[in-house]
């Protein structure tokens, strides 16, 4: 337990923090299981939609310390890479 008076109060900033990280990271988790649900139906429109709400949810997660920023542009990159891969499926179906 915190004694100094300091340490109390940074305590409570720690409480405070956690919630709005808390909140920040549901979103973004929300957003990108949009995406991955888009995908595994194989609707390729509504999987880029879904990503252009994605997208600046991980990218600002990353600025903001609640995930690592190559973590955020690494879950990018392999989610716009399955969303290539529905247009060269649709392509192939043709």
């Amino acid at each position: 337990m915190a004694n100094t008076t300091s340490a109390k109060k940074a305590t409570r900033k720690i409480a405070r923090r956690t919630i709005i990280n808390k909140s920040r990271r549901t979103q973004m988790r929300g957003a990108v299981r949009s995406v991955e649900e888009a995908i595994a139906k194989g609707d390729r429109e509504a999987a880029l939609q879904a990503m252009t709400r994605a997208e600046p949810q991980l990218m600002r997660a990353a600025q903001r310390n609640i995930i690592h920023k190559n973590s955020a542009s690494r879950k990018v990159s392999r989610l716009s890479h399955q969303i290539a891969k529905l247009a060269k499926l649709a392509k192939l179906a043709k």
